[in-house]
C-alpha cells in the first residue's frame, strides 16, 4: 500500500456505534476542504473531511502537526485568515436550543454572537492570543459583559472563581497583570478560564494543556470533564498527547496530511486501531515505566512513517525501526562539570502606592545549585510558574538575577559585561518555550536559522549558509524550500522544530531547550529526542531539559531536577527519581501523568489546599533549603515544619 492510496483509501470509522447512542449531534462538518494561497501557489489544507460532534461528547482529533487539525477548528470558528478559502462543503452548528446555524455561510455579525457565549476556543498559542494590552481581570469580563451575560461585579467575581479552578495563585494580582508578566504555562490557564467563562455549548480546544506541567493538566482535564458531565457542553480536544486522549475522549478522530484515516471509539482506537498510520501513531507513544531497570537514556522507536518527505509506503519493505542502542550517551562524570550554577536568584519587583514603591517582589528563583557535565541530559521539571524557565533565561542572562557563582568551563562568567559575554552565548544556546513569539514574523525562516552564523563569523554570506541551514532544516523533519517560507506559513510543531535548528546552528557547548518538545506530536517528537540524543553523541553537547512532560524526561535525561516554588526539592539520577521518590511534590507529579490507555481511566482525586504563592514583602530572605542524601547522587530537600 503506498502513502497515497492509504491516505485516500477507504475511511475506518466506528462512528455509526457511537451516533446510534448519541442521536443528538451540536456540530456537523460534512465533506469539508480548505486551501490556502502563498507564493508558491496553492495549499490543500483539507481534503473532504467529515465528522460530528453529539451533545454532550468528547471528540479528541489527533495527527502530525500539520495535518489540518487546527485548520479544521479555525474553520468551525470562522477564523480563518484571509489567505484561506473553503472550496467546499458544510459546517452546522446546533445550539441548545435545537436551532441550526449553517456556519459557512453565515455572516460575521451572526458567527460572533455565537462566539463566546454558544461555542468558544482555546488557541495553542496563549501570548499570540491574550490582547498583550490589557490586564488579565478585563480580559477574563470581557465575553460576560459583552453579550450580557452579567454585570461588571458579577463578572469581576466570575473571574476570580475561574482562575481558582484552573489553579491559579494570588488570584488578585493575576487579575491586575498584563500577559506579558506570567510564565507560557500560567498564560495558557488564563486562556482556559477565559474561554469557559460563558459555558459554551461547544469548547474547541485546541492543544489546552499543552504548555501545562501534569499536575495541573490533571486538574484542568478533571475541570473540563466535570463541565462537560454537568451542563452537556461538547468538547473537540485537539492533542498530540495520547494519554490525555485515552483519558478524556468519547471518541477519537486521526487526521493526516489533511484527511481524516481513521475515527471510532476511544476503546477501539487504542485496542484495535485499523488505519497503518493509527497504528504507528500508537507506537510512538512514550510511556512512563518503560525506562524502569535502565541506567542510561535510549532513543525513542521512530518509524519512518513520520518523515514528512516519506515517497514509500507506509508497510513497505525494509527495516523500519532505527537502532535505540545505549551507545548513544556521552555522559563524561570523571572531569568537572561544564556548567556549574550556584546560589541563582531570580526577583521580580511588584511596585504600588502612589510613588510607585517597590513593596513586594515574586520570589521566582530562590537560591538554587546544580551543575551539567559535558554529555549530560539534565532534566528540569516542576509546575509551571515555578521557574523553570527563569532559571533557563538567567543563566543567559536574559532575565536579571543575583548568583554566588555560574561557571562555564570553570571560567567565572557572572561579571563579564555585554561584550565579552557574547562569546557565552555562542557556548550556551536556547530553544524557546513560544517559537512565534521568538521567531522574527518579518524574516524567512531560513533566514532566521543563517543569522547566528553570520552574526558569529561562520558563514561569509547568505548564500554560503545555505547549505547548513538545508541541512539543519532537514534534521529537524522539514524541506530544504521550507527555508523561503515566514513563520505565519507554519503549524506551532513546525515553528518549535525551526526554533531548535536554529539553536544547532552554532553546535553550542550547551542548549537550555524550554519546553522544546511540548508543541510537537509525538511522531515528530521522538524524531526531535532522537536527533537531540544524536547531536550529543557527535558533539558532547550538554542539555538543560526543561519539560512538563514526565515521559519524554524518562527517557531522554540522564539525572531530573524537581522544582517547586522556584527551589530545587529534590535532585538525582533519573531512574532514582522515576522509581523512589522521595519528596511528597515529586510523588505527585509522577501520579498525576496521564496512563495512554483508556481501560485503566480513573476518576482522580485533588486535594483543595491552596496553592502556595511566591510572592514576598520587599526585602524578605528566604532560607535557603537544606538536602540529606537518600542514595549515590540522590538528594532530597527536608521538608519544612
Amino acid at each position: 500500500m503506498t502513502l497515497e492510496s492509504a491516505i485516500q483509501g477507504p475511511l475506518v470509522s466506528g462512528y455509526c456505534a457511537v451516533a446510534d447512542i448519541c442521536p443528538q449531534p451540536i456540530l456537523q462538518v460534512n465533506n469539508l476542504s480548505v486551501s490556502f494561497s502563498g507564493r508558491q501557489g496553492k495549499t490543500q489544507a483539507l481534503k473532504g473531511v467529515s465528522f460530528s460532534i453529539n451533545k454532550g461528547e468528547v471528540v479528541a482529533v489527533v495527527g502530525e502537526s500539520g495535518s489540518g487539525k487546527s485548520v479544521t477548528s479555525l474553520s468551525v470558528m470562522g477564523l480563518l485568515p484571509d489567505s484561506a478559502q473553503i472550496d467546499g462543503g458544510d459546517i452546522d452548528f446546533f445550539t441548545r436550543d435545537g436551532q441550526r446555524h449553517p456556519l459557512v455561510t453565515a455572516s460575521a455579525e451572526a458567527r460572533r454572537r455565537l462566539r463566546g457565549q454558544e461555542m468558544a476556543m482555546i488557541f495553542q498559542e496563549p501570548m499570540t492570543s491574550l490582547n498583550p494590552v490589557l490586564r488579565v481581570g478585563d480580559q477574563l469580563t470581557e465575553a460576560l459583559r459583552d453579550h450580557g451575560i452579567c454585570d461588571k461585579n458579577t463578572a469581576r467575581s466570575r473571574a476570580r472563581e475561574l482562575l481558582k479552578q484552573v489553579r491559579i495563585p494570588d488570584v488578585e494580582r493575576i487579575l491586575q497583570c498584563y500577559p506579558h508578566e506570567l510564565s507560557g504555562g500560567m498564560r495558557q490557564r488564563v486562556m482556559i478560564a477565559q474561554a469557559l467563562s460563558c459555558d459554551p455549548a461547544l469548547l474547541i480546544a485546541d492543544e489546552p494543556t499543552t504548555a501545562l506541567d501534569v499536575t495541573v493538566q490533571a486538574r484542568i482535564l478533571q475541570i473540563l470533564r466535570d463541565l462537560q458531565q454537568g451542563t452537556d457542553m461538547s468538547v473537540m480536544f485537539i492533542t498530540h498527547d495520547m494519554g490525555v486522549v485515552a483519558e478524556i475522549a468519547d471518541r477519537v478522530v486521526v487526521m493526516f496530511q489533511g484527511c481524516i484515516v481513521e475515527q471510532g471509539t476511544v476503546q477501539d482506537i487504542f485496542a484495535n486501531a485499523q488505519h497503518p498510520y493509527t497504528q504507528a501513531l500508537l507506537a510512538a507513544v512514550p510511556k512512563l515505566g518503560d525506562m524502569q531497570g535502565l541506567k542510561w537514556p535510549r532513543r525513542f522507536p521512530l518509524l519512518n512513517v513520520f518523515s514528512s518527505s516519506l515517497k514509500q509506503s507506509i508497510a513497505g519493505d525494509g527495516d523500519h525501526v532505527l537502532p535505540v542502542g545505549m551507545d548513544q550517551i556521552t555522559a563524561d562524570y570523571t572531569v568537572p562539570p561544564l556548567l556549574d550554577v550556584r546560589g541563582l536568584r531570580v526577583c521580580y519587583p511588584i511596585r504600588s502606592g502612589v510613588l510607585s514603591r517597590v513593596s513586594k517582589e515574586v520570589h521566582a528563583v530562590e537560591q538554587i545549585d546544580f551543575a551539567i557535565w559535558p554529555g549530560e541530559t539534565l532534566a528540569l521539571v516542576g509546575e509551571s510558574g515555578c521557574g523553570k524557565s527563569t532559571t533557563g533565561r538567567a543563566i543567559l542572562r536574559l532575565a536579571d538575577s543575583q548568583s554566588e557563582s555560574i561557571q562555564l568551563q570553570g571560567k567565572e562568567i557572572t561579571l563579564m559585561r555585554n561584550q565579552p559575554f557574547q562569546s557565552v552565548r555562542r557556548q550556551i544556546q536556547m530553544v524557546f518555550q513560544d517559537p512565534y513569539a521568538s521567531l522574527n514574523p518579518r524574516l524567512t525562516v531560513g533566514f532566521s536559522i543563517a543569522e547566528p552564523l553570520l552574526l558569529h563569523g561562520l558563514a561569509k554570506s547568505l548564500a554560503d549558509a545555505t547549505p547548513t541551514v538545508n541541512a539543519l532544516l532537514q534534521s529537524v523533519g522539514l524541506e530544504p524550500s521550507h527555508a523561503r517560507r515566514y513563520p505565519h506559513e507554519f503549524s506551532g510543531g513546525q515553528r518549535q522544530r525551526i526554533a531548535i535548528a536554529r539553536a544547532m546552528a552554532l553546535q553550542p557547548q550547551v542548549i537550555i531547550a524550554d519546553e522544546a518538545v511540548s508543541a510537537l506530536d509525538v511522531s515528530i517528537q521522538a524524531q526531535v529526542v532522537n536527533l537531540m540524543m544524536d547531536l550529543q553523541r557527535d558533539t558532547g553537547v550538554a542539555w538543560l531539559f526543561i519539560s512538563h512532560d514526565m515521559a519524554v524526561v524518562e527517557r531522554i535525561a540522564n539525572r531530573v531536577a524537581v522544582m517547586y516554588l522556584g527551589q530545587i526539592v529534590e535532585i538525582g539520577p533519573r531512574d532514582a527519581i522515576f522509581s523512589t521518590p522521595q519528596h511528597p511534590y515529586t510523588r505527585r507529579l509522577l501520579r498525576s501523568v496521564p496512563v495512554a490507555d483508556p481501560s485503566k481511566r480513573e476518576m482522580r482525586t485533588f486535594d483543595d489546599v491552596e496553592v502556595k504563592s511566591p510572592v514576598h514583602p520587599a526585602g524578605k530572605q528566604i532560607e535557603k533549603l537544606k538536602y540529606r542524601l537518600v542514595s549515590k547522587h540522590h538528594w532530597v530537600a527536608e521538608t519544612r515544619e
